[in-house]
């Protein structure tokens, strides 16, 4: 969720529209108004697989908010630290070998990384496993 805090202006003038502004609130006492983009974080449910939960304290599933993959990725490390280098390679991009499904539809058809979260929606992260033996 993006939030802008000023005295009465945001600093861009594009924020400034109507559309922009999802909610406004003042603070009596300071005079200050936050302001909300519309961009809002939705409430999601994350199913982290078996292969990720050790990472994860066992957690299987959980409920955050978020509005792209980027901010999903970021809460998860935070909550989740260990999990991290399990999400993005070293600059930052989704890992080669990890596959992000949203509502059973894999993201890379659904915008890849820039796809805006709508409430509700459940997203399963699926890491790709090989192996095995000849024999």
């Amino acid at each position: 969720m993006n939030i802008c805090v000023g005295a009465g202006a945001l600093t861009r003038p594009a924020e400034r529209s109507s559309a922009a502004l999802a909610s406004t609130a003042a603070n009596p006492d300071e005079g200050v108004r936050v302001y909300v983009n519309a961009k809002q974080a939705m409430n999601i449910t994350v199913q982290i697989p078996t292969a990720l939960r050790r990472h994860t304290g066992g957690t299987a599933k959980l409920t955050c908010a978020a509005s792209n993959l980027n901010e999903l990725f970021s809460t998860l490390d935070e909550k989740f630290p260990d999990l991290k280098p399990h999400l993005r390679d070293d600059s930052g991009q989704i890992r080669r070998f990890l596959n992000v499904y949203v509502n059973e539809e894999d993201i890379r058809f659904l915008g890849g990384p820039s796809y805006a979260f709508q409430d509700g929606d459940e997203v399963l992260l699926v890491p790709s496993i090989a192996g095995g033996s000849l024999g």
